[in-house]
C-alpha cells in the first residue's frame, strides 16, 4: 500500500543545499497507464510496477527486473520516457521527502512526495514552508500522465 502526498515546489524555494543530500537518477517509462504498468531504471537498479487507481492511497508492487528485460520492455513504453534526479531529504516524524527535479522536456518541474504510514498521518500533515500547491488529488502531476507527453500534462 502506497499512502502519499505530493507537492508542487517553486525553483526559488528549494533548499540551497540539496548536494548535500543522497540522490539518484531515475528513467521510468509505462507500459499502461490504465492501470498503471511501469519499468524504472533507478541508477543501475530495474523494476516493473504495477499501480491501481487512487490518489492519495494505491496499491503498489515492485518486481525486479535485469538490464536485458528492462532494455526489452524500454522498446515497448508508451509516450516518452521520464528522466529525472531524485534526492532523499529527512522530514520530522521520521518521514522522508522525495524530491524529484526533472529533465527535459520537464526541465523546471519539481515535485516533493512524502510517503506516510497511514492515511490518518497523510490527512494531519503540514508541509514545510518550501512546499507549494499540494497537488496530491490531480491526475495531472502523476508521472504516468507526464510520460504521455507535455501537451498532456500538467499546464
Amino acid at each position: 500500500m502506497e499512502i502519499e502526498r505530493k507537492f508542487l515546489i517553486a525553483e526559488e524555494h528549494l533548499p540551497k543545499d540539496l548536494d548535500q543530500y543522497p540522490s539518484h537518477k531515475i528513467e521510468q517509462g509505462y507500459l499502461c497507464t490504465n492501470p498503471v504498468v511501469r519499468i524504472r531504471r533507478e541508477n543501475e537498479e530495474y523494476y516493473l510496477t504495477y499501480k491501481s487507481k487512487g490518489l492519495l492511497v494505491r496499491e503498489e508492487y515492485n518486481l525486479p527486473l535485469n538490464e536485458q528485460a528492462y532494455e526489452h520492455l524500454k522498446k515497448k513504453t508508451d509516450g516518452i520516457l521520464l528522466s529525472k534526479t531524485r534526492y532523499r531529504i529527512p522530514e520530522k516524524d521520521g518521514l522522508t521527502i522525495e524530491l524529484d527535479v526533472f529533465d527535459a522536456p520537464y526541465e523546471g518541474l519539481l515535485l516533493a512526495e512524502v510517503e506516510f504510514p497511514s492515511e490518518e498521518a497523510a490527512n494531519s500533515y503540514l508541509p514545510p514552508a518550501w512546499f507549494g500547491t499540494d497537488v496530491t488529488f490531480s491526475t495531472a502531476y502523476h508521472n504516468s500522465t507526464l510520460s504521455k507527453g507535455p501537451a498532456a500534462g500538467p499546464a
